[in-house]
């Protein structure tokens, strides 16, 4: 019974309210019932233990979307989409709540680490991908959090205070892009959005269904509706969880006619939909992989994401070397410790990795000392001390540190950009006594580095790379993986630097005075310094970029250009390609990204590249005509190996809205 008409008008309005936390209702049987469960790193279903205990079930802990971002690799995108399907099949799961793609606006937030990027067309991409992947198995999507949640400090009532052009060209395009995927659902936000709950925002809900062309149901974030009446009216199809006090004031509005009969049939009609869209999809799928193939691939997205920020010719390691090894981080007692807390935080199958018997296991005599943990030193045998003189009587020294789910975490933000005192102490002094000292970095969120940075001899930043890290990085370390992960986020010097800094804020709005200028767009554009920017990333082999070449499509254009790789070790290389409007009738960016791609060249090979860019890579939203506008004149096409290490440009020019090549200017 696919018709609402079957059903009376109190079974519709009870149609609208979750059964549970994690269901829908099926009037005993009546329709089918549908099972929701967190993501986006992993499946977290809450089960009940023999004691009648909630705990969450065990489940592969893939890398966090902070380190799926950093492979800048769309294949897998889609491909964690669709091994996470083949978990949630085994367990009767029909939507995973997920992927998030709100804008990493401000680093303090506490859940950047389960967000893609600070720009809009990197996040858009790649969640793309990744809705493809997992609803292609058959499990339903779920993005979120629609919109502006980009802080967690009183995300239920704080309002983000944004202009239309922002809007449109940061905080609501990734989830365009992401729409043309098709997920089955949306998850609204907790916050304001310009003083209108998210829950209850009809302009909001408009644009997603009549613009994005979203024709799924959507579903509210977890007690996020305050007025079901409001919230129903708006477009919000679905509350989750059910709330007796939320359904009974429903019910009364109802009989009040503060709400018709045609707005709850359109709810109605919607979570039907959802409903018998997850059976359809689901039918004759069963998992494609098995759990350690799952384990695998989640060890090689960790691999290709994990960023080599710094390197003095200390990595890869040599054989035969010494290693002093300090921090818990190094081997961590629980996966809390490398891993972001909340929805989102999955319980690993297995026990957490140990670096040093990794490393012992490739031939690398190791001495360990877990001397401190997040916020705090040990005390008794593996004391400071040890780690010290391992450090100084050792070829290489390796101190990890980082932060943990408790101090990133959904629910509250991080209080600044800095490590905890003692791990900065603890990097600067074993430097001191061993000048080839490389730092492993565990967060999920850009790190303040000025204290230490320019002391030490490496930096590996693992970020939360689920739980095959372990032996990705030991693999790296080794040089038996080449690094190939680049920056999706800014790594400014320091808080102060951040646009979001400074601007208005109280504990119930926050204004986005720095408009466009998220990231990226405003270091390049006011020409700040920063710690390393938006797409960098280094590797083990070197790459040339040349031969840029430019051809006019009717609806866009091509571009072509030659990386080589000029070393001696075959290597993954991300190429980015930005746009500059040269001397535009309104406020643009210095530049933008609007492309990328990323290639394995063989040593001492070269691989041609080839990129289209649609039209509207040219375009911005004008708030004059309230479209999408694509301005004549020049434009720069700058081809880069990080957003401030552009190797190629070329100038076009668009006249009476038509794409010409060989401008001169």
């Amino acid at each position: 019974m696919k018709d609402i008409k079957h059903l009376s008008k109190e079974e519709k309005m009870r149609l609208l309210c979750g059964k549970d936390g994690w269901s829908t209702v099926d009037f005993d049987g009546k329709i089918p019932q549908i099972r929701v469960s967190d993501g986006p790193v992993g499946l977290r279903k809450t089960i009940q233990d023999e004691n009648g205990n909630n705990v969450d079930k065990k489940s592969v802990a893939y890398p966090a979307i902070q380190c799926l971002a950093n492979t800048w690799n769309r294949a897998y995108a889609k491909r964690m989409g669709e091994t996470i399907a083949d978990d949630c099949l085994e367990n009767d799961v029909d939507i995973l709540l997920a992927p998030g793609v709100n804008i990493k606006r401000d680093p303090l937030c506490g859940r950047n680490f389960e967000y893609f990027s600070e720009d809009p067309f990197l996040a858009g991409s790649l969640s793309y991908e990744y809705i493809k992947g997992l609803q292609s198995q058959g499990i339903g999507a779920c993005l979120k959090h629609y919109y502006c949640n980009n802080l967690e400090q009183n995300r239920f009532e704080q309002s983000s205070d944004v202009d239309e052009r922002t809007l449109r060209e940061i905080y609501l395009k990734p989830f365009e892009m992401a729409s043309k995927a098709k997920p089955i659902s949306v998850m609204c936000s907790y916050n304001r959005i310009n003083g209108v709950y998210a829950s209850e925002n009809k302009k909001g809900f408009a644009i997603l269904r009549n613009e994005f062309g979203f024709d799924g149901a959507v579903i509210s974030d977890w007690d996020s509706v305050r007025d079901r009446t409001k919230a129903a009216k708006a477009g919000l199809d679905l509350e989750m969880p059910f709330n007796q006090k939320n359904y009974d004031k429903f019910v009364t509005d109802c009989e009040n006619g503060k709400i018709t009969d045609e707005e709850i049939d359109a709810c109605a009609e919607r979570v039907m939909g959802l409903v018998y869209r997850c059976k359809e999809m689901q039918k004759g799928k069963k998992p494609k992989t098995s759990q350690e193939e799952r384990l695998r691939f989640a060890r090689e997205i960790a691999e290709e994401g994990i960023v080599l920020l710094k390197n003095e010719g200390v990595l890869p390691l040599k054989k035969g070397d010494s290693v002093a090894i300090c921090g818990e981080f190094a081997a961590p007692g629980n996966e809390g410790m490398v891993s972001g807390g909340g929805s989102s935080k999955v319980a690993w199958l297995h026990k957490p990795y140990n670096l040093p018997d990794l490393l012992n296991e490739l031939g690398y005599r190791v001495f360990y000392s877990p001397v401190f943990w997040a916020k705090g030193l040990f005390s008794g045998g593996n004391n400071a001390k040890t780690a010290f003189e391992n450090a100084a009587g050792c070829d290489i020294s390796i101190i990890c540190v980082g932060t943990g789910q408790e101090i990133e975490s959904e629910g509250f933000d991080r209080d600044g950009m800095r490590l905890p005192r003692i791990q900065e102490e603890m990097i600067l002094q074993t430097a001191e006594y061993n000048p080839n000292t490389v730092v492993i970095l565990f967060s999920g969120a850009a790190v303040d580095m000025r204290a230490w940075k320019d002391k030490v001899a490496a930096i590996l930043f693992a970020g939360f790379a689920g739980e095959g890290m372990g032996s990705a990085l030991a693999d790296i370390l080794a040089g038996i993986v080449n690094p190939s992960g680049k920056l999706a986020e800014t790594f400014p010097l320091c808080l102060e630097d951040c646009p979001s800094y400074g601007k208005f804020r109280t504990p119930c709005v926050s204004r986005y005075e720095e408009g466009l200028d998220v990231g990226y767009r405003y270091y390049n554009t006011y020409n700040v310094p920063v710690a390393y920017p938006f797409g960098y990333g280094l590797s083990y082999s070197r790459f040339a970029y040349k031969n840029l070449e430019i051809k006019i499509k009717e609806d866009g254009v091509l571009v072509r250009y030659t990386i080589e790789n000029i070393s001696d070790i075959d290597g993954k290389e991300i190429s980015q390609i930005y746009v500059q409007a040269i001397s535009p009738y309104v406020y643009r960016p210095k530049y933008e990204l609007k492309e990328y791609s990323k290639n394995l060249i063989l040593a001492g090979q070269e691989k041609r590249i080839e990129i289209f860019l649609e039209k509207d890579a040219f375009a911005y939203y004008s708030t004059a005509a309230d479209c999408w506008t694509i301005d004549d004149g020049y434009y720069k096409i700058l081809v880069g190996a990080s957003s401030q290490d552009i190797r190629l440009n070329s100038v076009i020019v668009i006249e009476n809205g038509r794409l010409k090549i060989n401008a001169k200017i």
